[in-house]
């Protein structure tokens, strides 16, 4: 079984479904003041984590060059957050966690230490934890969408390049 192939997919599967959310996401939605969570929030939260579980450790991480310290916290701190992220950015930042997840994935050590102490399981977990991540911020987003908007997004089931 070539279980990083998988891996690799289902990130990207994921993203994909991200993406369409960010995409389709009407401009009076992304930034709505009375949201705790502002839709531009909860995707940059899922894709904050996700660039940070695909390194080693933290030590290895170098964040997007565009953060923002604070921003990947859902709701963030009172008076933090005084400029939202465009769609623009946020797809950008989307495109380096793609180019992150094809890069990493390729030479994962499933069975070593998750590479940060507060998650204390192995590198195989930590990806499935990270994917299950990204999906429940983007089902969030794609309930907002479907219900707020009546705008219908597609399930990918995985990554178009996954027989490549």
């Amino acid at each position: 079984m070539e279980t990083q192939k998988i891996i690799r997919s289902q990130y990207l599967a994921a993203l994909e479904m991200l993406k369409q959310a960010i995409e389709r996401c009407p401009d009076e939605m992304w930034n709505v003041a009375q949201e705790k969570n502002k839709f531009w929030q909860v995707a940059y939260h899922a894709l904050f984590y996700t660039h940070l579980y695909l390194q080693k450790n933290l030590e290895e991480f170098k964040p997007w060059s565009k953060h923002k310290d604070g921003y990947q916290r859902p709701g963030g701190a009172p008076g933090e957050m005084v400029t939202a992220y465009g769609k623009e950015e946020i797809l950008d930042y989307l495109a380096v966690c793609q180019e992150q997840v094809t890069e990493k994935t390729a030479t994962l050590d499933l069975e070593a230490p998750s590479g940060f102490d507060w998650l204390p399981f192995s590198k195989l977990e930590l990806q499935i934890y990270t994917i299950r991540h990204i999906q429940q911020h983007g089902g969030e987003l794609y309930e907002r969408l479907g219900t707020r908007a009546e705008i219908e997004l597609d399930w990918v089931d995985r990554s178009p390049d996954y027989l490549a």
